[in-house]
């Protein structure tokens, strides 16, 4: 299903959007990775989602990445006597480990590694940050704090601990568990939450074991200061704004936003930028002005993808959601603007011989009348080097394995085409000129330029560019063997 964009829309699922009709609704209006939210539903609520995208995937003879976003560690506080109680700002709260109910004095808060590395003067946020505590005094199993900022506090609410790395492996027993679950059932890309140091990533990956792409996701300030190095052993990153902008101020994440986004595309890799983007539509048939342009900023610093939370998971215009996200990527991309701010943005890299054949395929085909790039792909190495060039032109990724075309499905201006295995390259020229013009991107008399690796099926070969004309007649014309 071509897109009339390169940006992709991620779409989370939930109770408005998990039938087959509603993923494929969703899927045709603009979808084309759907998230399924590990911090909600069962084993086999999950399995009935993954089997109703494949259902849909089969049904429209399209390419659908799944992406499984684990829970992470959740730091919440215990329970109240009365389920909530009200704290004024000035006033002293105690958090502890004694488990019995809380009182407008003090509450269990169950994690004992946070009393370990607590230290005065720390801040504890409550409830997405609505309520803002100082720590005064601690202890191995308590922290006398002063209210910063009052309001209601009730039963499990979350905490955020922004000022210290916490000694908690990004992956809970929960995570473990499903991380397993999914991984077997056949997700595409596994997502990461609270990821503080590139250690969590590597715990990660050798549980997985090559099973799923791993995408790390940014929302601590620990994870900002070490993103080089995160970045360097992760698949993608996302940068969740949500509890990032609780940790950090407001002010702070959309310069953080565009530092993370221009690196990612500087080594070509897929970033997402989620949370809140079009929050108003979960009640609304109609986004707000401001969200919009949210939405594009994102688009017009060249990530990967955009991310609906909520908006199609649990809100009343999934559809609409998914249509409006559509619609701003097509326009943004439509202006002359967008394409200048992308090419001043491009980073150069000319480290090794593929890095040096995707740039002169970028060339080649902006100055001359070339319709598409076709990269002959096994890993997706090609296709993401390709994608990081950000060429003006459609890029065409030919791979014989259907699980690289669904991850590739994350990644910028990449339409995926699946093939059969290549032996000889003509025959990888004439299936990537077929793929050009049944995919619509090119007529019989235009021209494309074909990446690949010769010889096949090695990871990170490329080595050998051709411009390919649409007429299998002059291919075959030109090199009869």
């Amino acid at each position: 299903m071509r897109r009339q964009r390169n940006v992709k829309i991620l779409a989370t699922l939930g109770p408005a959007s998990d039938t087959h009709d509603m993923i494929k609704q969703l899927h045709q209006a603009g979808a084309d990775v759907f998230r399924l939210n590990m911090s909600h539903g069962s084993h086999d609520e999950i399995r009935a989602k993954h089997a109703a995208i494949r259902a849909v995937e089969e049904e429209l003879g399209s390419t659908i990445g799944i992406l499984a976003d684990l829970q992470g560690p959740k730091l919440r506080v215990g329970v109240f006597s009365g389920d909530s109680e009200e704290l004024v700002e000035g006033g002293s709260f105690r958090l502890d480990l004694d488990e019995t109910e809380g009182t407008s004095e003090r509450v269990c808060l169950p994690h004992p590694e946070i009393f370990e590395v607590l230290k005065e003067g720390a801040t504890l946020l409550v409830n997405d940050g609505k309520i803002r505590l100082r720590v005064k005094s601690c202890g191995a199993d308590f922290a006398e704090c002063e209210v910063v900022t009052g309001g209601v506090i009730s039963n499990r609410k979350g905490v955020n601990v922004p000022d210290v790395v916490l000694p908690l492996a990004a992956l809970s027993e929960k995570d473990r568990a499903d991380l397993e679950f999914v991984c077997d059932l056949g997700v595409d890309w596994l997502a990461l939450s609270f990821v503080q140091r590139p250690e969590d990533v590597d715990d990660a990956r050798l549980l997985c074991n090559g099973r799923a792409a791993i995408l790390s996701k940014i929302e601590k300030p620990s994870a900002v200061e070490r993103f080089d190095d995160i970045l360097a052993v992760s698949d993608g990153i996302m940068v969740a704004r949500g509890d990032l902008g609780v940790e950090l101020p407001v002010s702070a994440v959309p310069p953080i936003q565009k530092r993370l986004v221009r690196r990612c595309r500087a080594v070509g890799k897929p970033v997402i930028v989620a949370t809140q983007m079009l929050e108003s539509m979960i009640e609304s048939p109609m986004p707000t002005r401001a969200e919009v342009s949210d939405v594009a900023t994102a688009i017009y610093e060249g990530a990967d993808a955009v991310m609906l939370s909520a908006e199609s998971a649990a809100g009343s215009y999934p559809i609409e959601a998914v249509k409006t996200m559509d619609d701003v990527a097509v326009e943004v991309e439509r202006d002359p603007t967008y394409t200048q701010i992308i090419e001043a943005s491009r980073t150069a890299s000319r480290s090794g011989i593929a890095d040096a054949m995707v740039a002169a395929a970028r060339e080649i085909a902006e100055t001359t009348d070339i319709k598409a790039i076709c990269c002959f792909t096994h890993s997706g190495t090609t296709a993401l080097l390709t994608a990081r060039e950000r060429p003006r032109v459609p890029i065409i990724a030919l791979t014989p394995l259907k699980g690289t075309a669904r991850r590739l499905a994350l990644s910028w201006g990449v339409n995926c085409v699946i093939t059969e295995e290549m032996d000889r390259f003509k025959k990888a020229v004439v299936s990537a000129v077929r793929a050009a013009r049944g995919e619509g991107f090119a007529a019989e008399e235009d021209f494309v330029v074909v990446i690949a690796g010769v010889p096949f099926n090695v990871p990170g070969s490329t080595n050998i560019l051709r411009v390919a004309p649409c007429d299998e007649r002059l291919i075959f014309a030109s090199d009869p063997e």
